[in-house]
């Protein structure tokens, strides 16, 4: 799909505001409200709006440990790999699971409250995993750069 300036004005806006009305969103871009309105449903329904969701602070919320985690399996056949990636979606505290080319299979980012829950996650969960065969984690000391908009050029 090509996208022209309104509507990469638009995923830019909604990316730092997706609460933004849809009369705000349309002075914004210089569109008038139903154009405006059938654009970000046409880029909805093409799949590249995927949903509006709402950012929380992880400290706050006292989960101030950010912990990176490589993950290599014993195995890599299709349903290893399928398996695995199941079964990581159902442990809450993994908020991104990556695979990655190299020596290792996957990144995971998992944040928790603390090293000792941590701990726990890895004795009871993160080793269970099916098709591990090593866990490799590196904590986070301090966030530099956090954000989840995308760079859109032009």
């Amino acid at each position: 799909m090509k996208l022209d300036k309104f509507d990469k004005q638009i995923l830019r806006t909604l990316q730092q505001n997706a609460t933004i009305s849809m009369a705000e969103l349309s002075v914004h871009v210089g569109l008038s409200h139903t154009p405006c309105w059938r654009r970000v449903k046409r880029l909805e329904s093409e799949g590249i709006i995927l949903r509006k969701v709402t950012l929380l602070s992880n400290k706050k919320l006292n989960l101030g440990v950010s912990v990176f985690i490589y993950v290599s399996l014993k195995n890599h056949d299709e349903s290893a790999l399928n398996n695995f990636e199941i079964a990581v979606q159902d442990i809450d505290e993994v908020v991104e699971c990556h695979t990655t080319s190299g020596d290792r299979d996957y990144l995971l980012k998992v944040m928790v409250e603390s090293i000792e829950e941590y701990e726990h996650l890895l004795k009871s969960k993160l080793t269970h995993l099916p098709n591990v065969d090593h866990l490799s984690s590196t904590f986070a000391l301090k966030q530099v750069k956090y954000t989840t908009e995308l760079p859109i050029k032009g």
